[in-house]
């Protein structure tokens, strides 16, 4: 697939939210401009916290990794053109991170949660390939009531503190 076929089956989506699930495991939703579409992904601790904490543009006093990735993507001369959540394979979902110099674009791979955590510092856009919607997407126009009351109740019971200022890393019950 081109990177024009793709960019024409994707959804631009954004950061909704970055918290715990009722097990105290991170993950970060995606929504559609609307809302009617919304994509949990369930990513590591580091990622959750890199990407809440650029949300909220707090200050560091040393990068975090994916602030060192994207200053070396600049300092080469690219940019972060967009990040795609390109494909979901028995239960992992895949990610390319496009850069674009001088009218070229590369694709790289990526785990999920690193490319939205270096698009959030690029302020580049997050997409979702409809096919992965399809698969994954929650309060879809086609979605039953159950799945949508089944929503809601996991984002009534996010866990947001542990994002707080000034905390390292998310913490969870017994860490």
């Amino acid at each position: 697939m081109s990177y024009e076929e793709e960019a024409q089956a994707v959804t631009e989506m954004y950061v909704r939210t970055v918290g715990l699930d009722p097990t105290g495991q991170s993950l970060v939703i995606l929504a559609d401009d609307e809302e009617r579409r919304l994509l949990p992904i369930w990513i590591g601790p580091f990622e959750a916290h890199a990407i809440a904490s650029r949300l909220r543009e707090e200050p560091r006093e040393r990068p975090f990794t994916h602030d060192l990735l994207y200053d070396v993507i600049v300092q080469l001369g690219h940019k972060v053109e967009r990040i795609i959540v390109n494909d979901l394979r028995d239960g992992t979902y895949y990610a390319l991170v496009i850069l674009q110099q001088d009218g070229r674009f590369a694709k790289l791979d990526a785990r999920p949660s690193d490319a939205i955590a270096l698009a959030v510092r690029a302020q580049a856009p997050i997409f979702v390939a409809d096919s992965v919607l399809d698969k994954a997407a929650i309060l879809s126009e086609h979605a039953e009531e159950e799945d949508v009351q089944k929503f809601r109740d996991l984002m009534s019971k996010l866990d947001l503190s542990s994002f707080k200022r000034g905390t390292d890393a998310p913490q969870s019950e017994g860490s």
